[in-house]
């Protein structure tokens, strides 16, 4: 049984469906949590030592945090029904979660103390087409380099059924800038019809880690190093939810030389 999947279970009092931890995965950097909120549920949480990014991934919620109240984040039915509304937090901060909907929760830690409390409105993403072809998806810069944080990098994806994407493969397991940089990563799988799957691959060069996953709705795969890629079935849509961190925070890879050259496919000769 692979261990770098974590699958989603009943929801715990609170709501929470998943969660991973450093400690629960042997790691340092990044945590991540799901929590599906129903009426009269409530997920409390302290940021202590860590910044947290707050994602609505479908539904309508209000948080309470020690300094202030947003009310009715989010306002999208699932992923593929419009842009990410999300807020920051700083440490040194608690804050409830209440209302209707999906919410994820993407954790790192904040050696400088993070940046100011605020909202992420989805209306104000700049979102990006990446590659053609069957390689070509959309990419939603949630709190990329643009926006400020101490080590938390997060965005979503949404890659057309039949389509690849994170391709071609890449890794960022060394810190090795401006090269390459050394980030955990989480990857928060919806599928869209539900009952379909997607398959995603992890692998180092050395052979030591070689993986072929099997994806369903509401999978977290874990990226503790390595190259990694992801399909997605014809007829099946696919969005997923990066959470990336490391000890210094840019975003930084290196392609699979063997496939880097899927960048720049050779164009077909007229007979």
């Amino acid at each position: 049984m692979t261990e770098l999947i974590v699958h989603r279970q009943p929801a715990a009092a609170d709501g929470t469906v998943l969660s991973v931890s450093p400690s629960s995965v042997g790691w340092t950097y990044v945590g991540f949590e799901v929590v599906q909120l129903t009426p009269g549920v409530r997920a409390e949480r302290e940021t202590g030592d860590r910044e947290v990014c707050i994602v609505i991934i479908g539904g309508s919620v209000d948080v309470d945090f020690s300094g202030g109240e947003w009310s009715h984040v989010g306002g999208r039915s699932d992923p593929w029904s419009g842009p990410p509304d999300a807020a920051y937090l700083p440490p040194a901060t608690g804050f409830a979660l209440h209302g209707e909907g999906e919410v994820a929760l993407c954790w790192a830690p904040a050696p400088n103390g993070g940046t100011s409390a605020r909202l992420l409105p989805g209306d104000q993403l700049e979102v990006e087409t990446r590659g053609s072809g069957a390689q070509q998806r959309a990419i939603r810069p949630i709190l990329m380099g643009d926006r400020l944080a101490d080590s938390l990098l997060v965005c979503e994806v949404l890659t057309p059924g039949g389509h690849w994407s994170s391709y071609p493969p890449h890794k960022h397991d060394r810190d090795a800038l401006p090269d390459e940089a050394l980030l955990e990563e989480t990857y928060y799988h919806r599928i869209s019809p539900a009952q379909g799957f997607a398959l995603q691959r992890v692998y180092s060069a050395d052979g030591a880690l070689d993986e072929t996953l099997s994806i369903v709705d509401g999978d977290c795969v874990l990226v503790p190093r390595g190259y990694h890629t992801v399909s997605a079935p014809p007829g099946y849509e696919l969005y997923y939810l990066n959470v990336m961190a490391g000890p210094r925070r840019d975003w930084a890879v290196a392609n699979d030389p063997s496939h880097e050259w899927r960048l720049h496919p050779p164009i077909p000769q007229a007979s």
